[in-house]
């Protein structure tokens, strides 16, 4: 079996999209995240609206199998990632053929399932059948159980909808409960006020006889209302940072990247998805290393130059981009990744990207090995819950009193909206990578300290700050919102946002950001 590396065929043009009604997704209960810690279509009102329409399936829920798989022999991580990727296809052709056959579906009640459910079904099943081949292959264990993720639900609002209750402009959310381990989200859910009849919202818009009307974005995938928040309505919530011990490196190395303005972009994933064309889906912004796609490898980077003002520093900084959805489009409009996968809207750049190394409050730190990769956040969050989220969202003014990580903040005139991420600081000593791209490095507990085994590195973190005019929100419908880029069945939520890093250094560097920060500076 040959290794995929064609591109990925994506049938359906924007137009269809646009074309299609609008994919809802109630939900805004504020999640507490401890940054500190751990880390389209014009209608009758114009084209920056949201649109509406009746449907009920909002999108397509799979199991995330590359999740599952923990423990895949080095030889077949090629043939097992090309397979990964090709579910990703799967479920973007199944949520574009939900997403473009309303009419049918309002006609026959079993059509999701027998024509898009079902299908996907058999199509995933061939492609976990091969890759338990190729893990027995290379001489591995398959997981139990694997084949039992073939199975997908079409979701519908009010499933999405659960558990996330909360309104735009909510106030008085209560924190109680929430852990404060410095780990990624795990699904805690905010009270959020009731509303007039006991009703929850949906973007603010109900039918008749109280069914939650769903309301899409300029393509008819997200956002809706419900996520965005007035931010100077949201209780403060971050808690304080874990206290610093006598052996804490204190100190920071600051390294200038620049924020991607000579337009570095592409929708591959060389992390996720290697060899594989479009393997992302979305769109990233590339700041550091010049020369990663797809195809890059360890060599590559060594040879692709950088946009960091230390010469030395030949890392990898990418992340999603975000789009202001206003009714214009893009250079990518009807391309993969971008409008033919319902990412649309104008890409809009940061102002200012602060890419910033930090010490731990516990222990001295090692230095990062060279290649290592680091994923933060989880970009399918939307299906598969919040465990793995760690997304930080909020505005200046606001980032040392609320870090909203289920909404976008709606900040007040002349303040800017704030992207923040806080990647893994604890490294088990021995490997780059690991199959999930997950177990090879870990949060540190809600003291700062490493566990079982794992050693501190300097811990990456990043501040991204753009200028947005705050998006109003009209009689439920949301205008000139602005969303990260993701994958189309992930319907453009807040929590989705996530980052990725290669890192790659010259000169020793890794080994002076180390020493900087266990002798307490603050260099650049």
């Amino acid at each position: 079996m040959g290794r995929n590396t064609r591109k990925r065929r994506t049938p359906l043009a924007t137009k269809a999209i646009a074309a299609s009604a609008a994919l809802a997704l109630g939900g805004g209960g504020l999640i507490w995240a401890n940054f500190y810690a751990s880390a389209h279509e014009s209608n009758n009102n114009g084209w920056n609206q949201t649109k509406a329409a009746g449907a009920q399936v909002a999108t397509i829920s799979c199991p995330d199998v590359g999740q599952k798989l923990t423990n895949v022999p080095y030889r077949a991580r090629t043939e097992v990632n090309g397979e990964l990727a090709n579910l990703d296809s799967q479920i973007t052709d199944a949520y574009q053929r939900l997403a473009t056959t309303r009419d049918a579906q309002t006609r026959d009640a079993s059509f999701v399932q027998n024509s898009i459910l079902q299908p996907l079904k058999d199509r995933r099943a061939a492609i976990l059948d091969r890759i338990k081949l190729e893990i027995s292959r290379a001489g591995g264990t398959t997981p139990s159980g694997l084949e039992t993720l073939a199975s997908c639900t079409g979701t519908t609002v009010n499933q999405t909808t659960a558990g996330q209750t909360g309104q735009t402009g909510q106030t008085g959310q209560d924190n109680t409960g929430q852990n404060n381990t410095g780990q990624p989200n795990t699904g805690q859910t905010n009270t959020a006020q009731p509303q007039t009849g006991g009703q929850q919202q949906n973007g603010g818009q109900q039918q008749a006889g109280g069914q939650q009307q769903n309301v899409g974005g300029q393509a008819g995938n997200g956002p809706v209302a419900a996520d965005f928040v007035d931010i100077t309505k949201v209780q403060p919530n971050v808690p304080a940072k874990p206290q610093r011990g006598g052996n804490a490196s204190n100190g920071t190395f600051t390294t200038r990247c620049g924020v991607n303005a000579n337009k570095n972009f592409n929708t591959d994933n060389v992390i996720v998805a290697p060899g594989v064309t479009n393997g992302a889906h979305h769109l990233h912004d590339y700041v550091g290393n010049q020369k990663v796609n797809a195809f890059s490898s360890n060599n590559t980077f060594l040879q692709g130059g950088t946009s960091c003002q230390n010469r030395s520093d030949l890392s990898s900084y990418y992340w999603p981009v975000v789009r202001i959805q206003d009714g214009t489009q893009d250079f990518d409009q009807n391309k993969d990744g971008g409008g033919k996968e319902g990412n649309v809207g104008k890409i809009l750049t940061p102002v200012s990207a602060q890419i910033k190394y930090v010490g731990s409050p516990t222990s001295k730190v090692v230095a990062m090995p060279q290649f290592l990769r680091i994923i933060t956040g989880d970009a399918k969050t939307t299906t598969n819950g919040l465990a793995n989220a760690n997304a930080h969202w909020s505005c200046t003014g606001f980032e040392n009193k609320v870090q909203l990580t289920q909404q976008y903040p709606i900040c007040p005139q002349g303040s800017k909206v704030v992207r923040t991420f806080a990647f893994q600081s604890c490294w088990d000593g021995q490997n780059i990578d690991s199959a999930n791209h997950r177990t090879h490095v870990a949060f540190a507990d809600a003291g700062g300290n490493c566990q079982n085994g794992f050693k501190a590195i300097p811990q990456l973190t990043m501040r991204l700050t753009y200028n947005i005019t705050p998006p109003t929100i009209q009689n439920g419908v949301v205008k000139n919102a602005f969303a990260v880029d993701g994958f189309p069945e992930q319907l453009h939520k807040a929590a989705t946002d996530h980052d990725d890093f290669i890192s790659v250094t010259t000169g020793g560097l890794a080994n002076r950001i180390a020493s900087c920060i266990n002798r307490g500076q603050r260099c650049a």
